[in-house]
């Protein structure tokens, strides 16, 4: 059976009408006589889209039924899988793809129902917001102020078939709210204060567009590679920046920088190109600075390595498929120009629909001439400078250019003698061992001597010498041949391995510089790997406990196995670094080996920073028990020397104490217990959370329920209560729920002034995905900076603006902790007009109708 295809409706925040797009693709594809079904839909109590799903309803569209889950007393409705397998819809619509399904489902999130759909061939049409895409979670979180605790993977989406994008501007939907279109009128001010501000709105707009432009530009190279197209498509506005290493690369990079930036998601990549023609290139200093200046400027930095540099720029070019190359102006001189050409002037003759923009700069008129660093990838294994075209030339002439010599001197006899003629073959030995080697330059040697001996040395036409001197002056060119086309060819078999040496250094620095700047290290690592050897992909793969393989990161088209590699390198016995691609020379695999090492120390240094991690903990426990017995020495103390001296007084019979006296002291001891116990609770709250052996026993629990222990926390103390007749009820286990609300109003009155009321207010909300409650603890005290909110919930940290009192300092972690351990979150917010807010935030019981969505 062929898997079902994945469409998505992708959406910037909540009402901009996905649930919406996805009702009115189901009605137009059930007109087309497609058989649809509805497996889940959340309305939200928004009209328009119910009015969508009744409009579906009237065209035939079954809604399957829903699958009911009964958790700690509260019924929740998920969708029911299996119905919808057997109802074996062409098409099936689901809602809200990040969800997570209540506890006790066969799946825990909604994405791997509908991966079981997929799998029995029904098509699904689907959404979900980019917030919930789970690599941006920690950018939406910076920009909205709260974390996403339902998110999917970002490779569900990307294996989507179709994505589409459901978008509206910011201004557009804050309208949509304050019409009422998609929360009760009684929250919009509230959401469109929060969430819904155009700065929020336009940053995840942003972001949805970005990723999806990424998604889209990797269909798109997909396609390309497969129809085989090599033309550049200018779809995404990159910049390519070839840089030489010297100092004029500044002046490329910030002219590319500012082309990119002209264009709307302008990409700027820098390349350098290590080449093969010299023995020495651009210093790891130079390329250090110049990789520092890119990402500065918002770029990335690339080592290729070719032989031919124009041709490996432009290669490079096409390969991301960019709209245009910057160069800098040719430093040749003017006589090198008239002999060949600039790479510049190679660049735009093949650049075709590439832009080339050639940058004058100060150091165009230099005249200084810069060695190029070699490429491995591009140089022998064994040090043999030279190639087979190269050989045969050198062939050639060794045998064909004794014979022209010979005929060019013959005709002219009387404008030289002999020891000229010695030395013009002489030389020409000597060109022969630098275009062919010290092979051809030998039998060159010999077939010179003999020429010279028949055609120039007395008696002439004879192989007969008449003179000793003229023999040993042959002799003498035989040996003087041979041996300056040996050193010849030794010299050039010693300077191809520096070129080598030179070029795996070159990458080698670069490969080190890389391992100390990126910040993702492995991606950058693997990327660095199939550019410099031109591979498909490559994988990074552990061994585990069970001796299996598993892959860590891929890049490009790697394989997912070993048994897929076309190449593999172990960098240590549980470390491998697979490639797939051509096939690798010796050189080039010894080169790699540096790539896998480099790899099992990144991950080494994710292991450290693991244990780095462990031992910071350790330390705040060692911190935390320097505290506890600072604590225990001190603030416990207290109320037992309270206790004792009431008890010792009471039990005095020297004193006659009156009724009056009796109840004082009686009120005393009752006074430094309770505060006692409270202490010795949050100190065993806290051991416990510290040491994850708490166990909540979460079921319905209304506001009504916990409220004693708030009171009985600040007996004496003005609480107001901000709570509507039918407040929403909450998952919540009761007896950690009221430790929770009795810490956070204990501290709400330490920190107001005398006569100021405390507010504890129950509102409903609906987040994206599912329904929370909000209790707000409101004091209006002097409050804390933004900056020191979070120091707050660290355990024994009691705040400078506190009064002096008695307390450990653990009653606001106690609370997060408890809090957290229930599935909520505790964070502190600004109360209008002054002071401090605590929200509880926690799971609701029971659907809520409207609300603020966060």
């Amino acid at each position: 059976m062929p898997r079902g295809q994945l469409r998505v409706y992708l959406g910037a925040a909540p009402g901009v009408g996905k649930t919406y797009a996805m009702l009115d693709e189901g009605a137009r594809r059930a007109g087309r006589g497609t058989t649809v079904a509805v497996g889940y839909v959340e309305t939200h109590g928004r009209a328009q889209t119910e009015a969508a799903l009744a409009g579906v309803v009237a065209r035939g569209i079954a809604v399957l039924p829903r699958r009911v889950v009964e958790y700690r007393g509260a019924r929740l409705e998920e969708m029911d899988v299996d119905a919808v397998i057997a109802a074996q819809p062409s098409v099936a619509l689901v809602d809200e793809l990040a969800h997570t399904n209540a506890p006790g489902s066969r799946n825990e999130k909604r994405w791997q129902d509908v991966a079981e759909l997929l799998d029995a061939g029904i098509m699904v049409i689907t959404t979900v917001n980019i917030q919930h895409l789970e690599s941006l979670g920690d950018v939406v979180e910076s920009i909205t102020g709260v974390r996403q605790r339902e998110t999917i993977p970002d490779t569900v989406v990307r294996r989507a078939e179709q994505v589409q994008l459901v978008d509206m501007t910011p201004e557009a939907l804050r309208r949509r709210m304050a019409h009422g279109n998609i929360y009760d009128p009684a929250k919009v001010d509230a959401a469109l204060s929060n969430y819904f501000r155009v700065g929020n709105l336009t940053a995840l707009r942003e972001l949805a567009l970005l990723w999806l432009a990424d998604r889209v530009d990797e269909k798109l190279e997909e396609y390309r590679a497969a129809q085989g197209i090599s033309a550049v498509w200018a779809t995404r506005d990159r910049t390519v920046v070839a840089l030489t290493g010297g100092p004029e690369g500044a002046t490329l990079l910030r002219r590319g920088a500012r082309l990119a930036a002209k264009g709307a998601g302008g990409e700027l990549r820098a390349l350098y190109i290590a080449r093969s023609d010299g023995l020495s290139g651009a210093s790891p200093a130079a390329l250090t600075q110049l990789r520092q200046l890119t990402e500065k400027l918002g770029g990335t930095f690339q080592i290729v390595t070719g032989d031919d540099v124009a041709a490996s720029i432009l290669q490079y070019a096409r390969s991301i498929n960019a709209a245009r190359i910057v160069l800098g102006q040719s430093r040749h001189r003017p006589v090198a120009s008239l002999l060949r050409r600039s790479v510049s002037d190679a660049v735009i003759d093949g650049s075709g629909d590439i832009d080339v923009h050639v940058v004058t700069h100060e150091l165009a008129a230099a005249r200084t001439r810069r060695w190029r660093a070699p490429a491995p990838s591009d140089l022998p294994d064994r040090p043999i400078p030279l190639g087979t075209a190269r050989r045969r030339i050198g062939w050639a002439l060794a045998l064909l250019g004794p014979v022209v010599l010979t005929a060019l001197l013959a005709n002219t006899r009387p404008w030289h003698s002999l020891p000229t003629e010695l030395m013009l073959f002489l030389v020409l030995t000597v060109g022969v061992a630098l275009v062919g080697g010290l092979r051809p330059a030998v039998p060159n040697a010999v077939l010179g001597s003999l020429l010279l001996n028949y055609y120039f040395t007395p008696p002439f036409y004879t192989l007969t010498i008449a003179s000793g001197e003229n023999v040993f002056a042959l002799a003498v060119f035989v040996a003087t041949g041979i041996a300056v086309a040996s050193v010849v060819s030794v010299a050039a078999r010693q300077t191809s391995a520096a070129a080598r040496a030179r070029a795996d250094a070159d990458v080698l620095s670069g490969l080190a510089d890389t391992l100390l700047t990126a910040e993702d290290e492995l991606p950058a690592l693997l990327d660095e790997a199939v550019t410099t050897f031109g591979l498909d992909g490559a994988t990074v793969l552990v061994r585990d406990d069970a001796d299996a393989w598993r892959v860590v990161r891929t890049a490009g088209a790697g394989p997912d196995s070993l048994e897929a590699a076309t190449d593999t390198v172990d960098a240590s016995p549980t470390v491998a670094l697979a490639v797939s691609g051509p096939p690798l020379s010796a050189s080039e695999h010894g080169l790699l080996t540096a790539f896998a090492a480099h790899a099992a120390a990144r991950l080494d240094r994710e292991v450290w920073r693991e244990a780095a991690g462990q031992a910071r903990r350790l330390a705040e426990d060692n911190r935390a028990r320097t505290a506890l017995l600072s604590a225990v020495s001190h603030d416990l103390r207290t109320p037992l020397a309270g206790i004792k001296a009431a008890v010792s007084s009471l039990r005095s019979e020297d004193v006659d104490w009156s009724e009056d006296d009796e109840a004082e002291l009686l009120a005393t001891i009752e006074e430094s217990a309770d505060r006692l116990a409270g202490l010795v609770g949050n100190l065993l709250d806290m051991s416990r959370l510290q040491s994850d052996s708490l166990t909540p026993l979460t079921r319905e629990v209304g506001i009504e329920e916990v409220l004693p222990a708030a009171w009985a926390a600040a007996p004496d103390a003005d609480l107001n209560l901000a709570i509507g007749a039918e407040a929403p009820t909450a998952l919540a286990d009761p007896g950690l729920l009221e430790r929770v609300l009795a810490n956070l109003v204990e501290n709400a009155v330490r920190h107001s002034p005398p006569g100021s009321a405390v507010t504890l207010g129950v509102s409903g909300l609906h987040v994206d995905g599912g329904d929370r409650i909000e209790i707000r603890v409101m004091d209006h005290g002097p409050g804390v900076p933004e900056a020191g909110r979070e120091r707050m919930f660290a355990p024994f940290q009691r705040m400078g603006d506190a009064p002096a009192g008695n307390g450990v300092g653990l009653g606001l972690a106690v609370a997060r902790g408890l809090t957290e351990a229930m599935g909520g979150t505790l964070r502190a917010e600004d109360t209008p007009g002054g002071g401090l807010t605590m929200v509880v935030d926690l799971p609701a019981a029971h659907p809520v109708a409207m609300g603020e969505v966060r």
